[in-house]
């Protein structure tokens, strides 16, 4: 039997990176999709090969509703399905809502909710003739919580909350499970520039006292895109330390 084969989005850092080589170490097919960094999404995929499965880099905004189906019909071409759908690439554009200009409003949105829309869309037609699939949505706690700077984030996140559950409604009589993934706050470059107070006042807020890792969400994603998960549909998971209960 062929490999299964995953496609992420925003794979050549961060989360998704760290899902890339989660997915490689356990015998996936890996579809890296990058936004901006083609050489770190390289890097990222030497290092799945390594783990003896193939791989294919694309590069394309998943805003660009027609690029990712140009993706999208690449990555069939290559390895004639696609088993798992993580939908990881996401932005931010933070500011108090007085201050948040119109275009980073759209921006957020574009990239992180409608981009979603844009894979689910592509992808959705082969997993529906498959009558079978797995399709997993980066959210976030601030799509649950919301935070005061990030309207815009939280409502893309929020957005992709609703709209997971809409589609498990949907693709379930056809074997397909739509979950999402509710990180905290995760050890990534973004965290690591933050100062000490910033930190130590966000820790508070954290029962478990610490920072998740990448691999955190890595663990949580496999679960979900395995037989073992086979009847979890249309759920939230959270993997932040007890943040958001």
């Amino acid at each position: 039997m062929s490999n299964p084969v995953v496609l992420i989005t925003g794979a050549s850092s961060g989360i998704g990176k760290q899902l890339a080589l989660s997915f490689a170490q356990n015998g996936y097919d890996v579809i890296i999709n990058y936004g901006k960094s083609e050489a770190a999404a390289l890097e990222v995929s030497l290092q799945c090969q390594s783990y003896g499965v193939n791989t294919l880099v694309v590069g394309c905004d998943v805003s660009d509703y027609a690029a990712v189906g140009s993706m999208i019909k690449q990555a069939i071409e290559t390895f004639g399905k696609i088993d798992v759908l993580i939908n990881n690439s996401g932005i931010t554009k933070d500011n108090l809502i007085l201050r948040m200009k119109e275009q980073d409003f759209d921006e957020v949105i574009s990239v992180n909710l409608k981009g979603t829309f844009n894979t689910v869309s592509h992808v959705s037609k082969y997993m529906l003739k498959a009558k079978s699939g797995r399709i997993i949505n980066m959210a976030s706690v601030i799509g649950i919580l919301g935070n005061a700077g990030q309207a815009n984030y939280a409502a893309s996140k929020g957005g992709i909350i609703a709209f997971t559950k809409s589609l498990a409604r949907e693709f379930a009589s056809r074997g397909i499970t739509v979950n999402a993934i509710a990180p905290g706050f995760i050890q990534t470059k973004m965290t690591d520039v933050l100062s000490e107070e910033v930190k130590t006042n966000i820790l508070k807020q954290i029962p478990l006292g610490r920072f998740g890792k990448a691999e955190d969400i890595a663990h949580c994603a496999l679960f979900i895109a395995s037989d073992k998960a086979s009847y979890i549909s249309g759920q939230v998971i959270q993997v932040d330390g007890g943040m958001a209960m």
